[in-house]
């Protein structure tokens, strides 16, 4: 699929879109209501990013997530909802517009060549530690959707139990795609969310994701040492 050379942005706090992950969203905001009829009758993409902490004016992160609207349903008062498949990390460059609705440059930034057995292997320790926070019972903070293929409709998000979620995320074998998924499904905390986003290396995303990992399962056992 062709990356448009310029798309909207959607500006949200504490969210991040990740490729090949699927993200439901309620549009209600007259600019958002706009941008998205404009979507649907170009490339039906648009681009979101999350807003940068500290700051009261609207400013998006520079590393964000291009999507592309698979599902749209109108709704009588204008609003809508829609479900939009991440399709690439992007590096937001010039701001063409800002009214009614930001448009800016975008830059698709391609992953880099790795070393497969070493992510490989970071891959088996995120497994493991996904075991080991499902036996402390922590739970998976964002619905798990099955990415649609090219010709699939994208469904709706669907409630499973950690036991389908770890079997879905243990049959992913691609080591990128595992670690965005797994950043999507499991890290409640937007900045590691974000931070992932950020990280172009598959090994250095993966070591990444073993941190995160690693503090939240130490800090559930602190806190059951306490109780």
């Amino acid at each position: 699929m062709k990356i448009p050379r310029e798309a909207p942005v959607m500006t949200l706090p504490n969210a991040t879109l990740f490729p090949q992950a699927l993200l439901p969203l309620y549009i209600f905001e007259p600019r958002y209501r706009r941008m998205l009829a404009d979507a649907l009758k170009s490339h039906r993409m648009f681009t979101v990013a999350m807003q940068r902490p500290g700051n009261t004016r609207e400013i998006p992160a520079p590393i964000a997530g291009l999507g592309l609207i698979r599902v749209s349903v109108n709704h009588r008062d204008g609003t809508s909802h829609l479900i939009l498949q991440g399709l690439a990390r992007v590096e937001l460059e010039e701001t063409l517009r800002y009214k009614p609705y930001r448009i800016q440059r975008i830059r698709p930034l391609p992953t880099p060549p790795c070393n497969g057995a070493t992510a490989q292997a970071l891959l088996e320790k995120v497994r493991e530690l996904l075991e080991e926070r499902n036996r402390l019972g922590l739970p998976f903070p964002f619905p798990i959707m099955s990415p649609a293929g090219p010709g699939d409709a994208a469904s709706a998000p669907t409630s499973f139990s950690s036991k389908e979620i770890l079997a879905y995320l243990d049959s992913i074998r691609d080591p990128e795609q595992a670690a965005d998924l797994v950043s999507c499904a499991v890290l409640p905390d937007a900045a590691e969310r974000q931070a992932i986003l950020e990280t172009l290396d598959i090994e250095n995303r993966l070591r990444r994701l073993i941190q995160f990992l690693l503090a939240e399962i130490a800090k559930r056992r602190k806190g059951e040492a306490h109780d």
